[in-house]
């Protein structure tokens, strides 16, 4: 499921809005220690574009 949410995020990438839809939606399914990992992931391929949305919705979960 990490790999098909990767992918996902990937296509949605393009638009601000799907990205966080897409990896609040990923969050939901994925076990602990692959959040960790995709969160990881996230900062390395997106922080640059989308640091807010990364910031807030791993913010989120984290309380």
């Amino acid at each position: 499921m990490l790999e098909y949410s990767k992918t996902i995020l990937q296509k949605v990438s393009f638009n601000r809005d799907l990205f966080k839809k897409e990896l609040n939606k990923a969050i939901r399914f994925l076990k602990r220690e692959e959040i960790v990992m995709l969160q990881i992931w996230c900062i390395v391929s997106f922080n640059d574009k989308y640091a807010d949305i990364i910031r807030e919705v791993f913010r989120n979960i984290t309380r």
